[in-house]
């Protein structure tokens, strides 16, 4: 996928933050772009800022038949899905004694569960076109533990699970698939729920953006299945 002129990509979670800056990036690299949010505000400034090959589209990754609509919609629309990035993610942070059965289903719901639905009825467009690559966001709680995110740490590893599995069963179809464990990054995501965080020890989301762009760009012979993107100053990674 050297070229993305022409290439249809979806991005879940993508009227802000990293979604925004992989639909950024990728509108920039030539294709258009759908960015797919729950936020039909936030969609609306997003769409506003990009304009031309940028389609914003409401929709909500946990419901089974708006998603099996709006791959529909885009296989009928373009013809062709090429790209799909499951990105959009939620947390809640609490212990666990604190959290409900309803927020715990909630996180699960987005974080997990929305990831194989998307790509459950996205790789029979994929495969009837020859082939296409699904980019899931995972995190380093995917890989570590810390207190107050029980919920998140069990949607991230198992999304990192999923997206082995997905990899084995897509390349037989040529369709690649690739987790990219990320590391803290300055999104509304961390600064709207740790307002004295310190920003100097995040990436900029741009930077895993770029990372994204990296691997549509590997060789038609080539894929990764996993990449680990964490900013210099992360002091709780080895």
């Amino acid at each position: 996928m050297d070229n993305l002129n022409g290439k249809i990509a979806l991005v879940t979670g993508g009227a802000r933050g990293l979604g925004e800056a992989i639909c950024a990036n990728l509108h920039e690299a030539g294709a258009t772009v759908i960015a797919a949010d729950i936020r039909s505000d936030l969609l609306e400034g997003a769409a506003s800022r990009y304009g031309e090959r940028f389609q914003p589209l409401v929709l909500d990754i946990c419901d089974e038949g708006a998603v099996a609509s709006a791959i529909a919609q885009i296989k009928e629309e373009h013809g062709r899905l090429d790209v799909l990035v499951n990105n959009a993610g939620t947390d809640k942070t609490v212990s666990i004694e604190e959290l409900s059965v309803f927020e715990w289903d909630q996180v699960i719901g987005v974080n997990l569960r929305g990831p194989f639905v998307m790509s459950k009825f996205s790789l029979p467009v994929m495969r009837e076109q020859g082939g296409g690559y699904i980019i899931n966001i995972v995190s380093t709680a995917a890989k570590r533990a810390w207190a107050n995110a029980s919920a998140y740490h069990a949607s991230k590893w198992g999304l990192l699970g999923f997206s082995h599995a997905l990899h084995v069963e897509g390349r037989p179809q040529n369709i690649k698939v690739t987790a990219v464990v990320t590391g803290g990054m300055r999104t509304p995501f961390l600064l709207d729920r740790f307002p004295d965080i310190d920003v100097s020890t995040l990436q900029d989301p741009a930077n895993v953006a770029q990372t994204v762009r990296f691997l549509l760009n590997q060789p038609a012979e080539t894929v990764i299945p996993e990449v680990m993107v964490l900013p210099m100053k992360e002091t709780s990674w080895p």
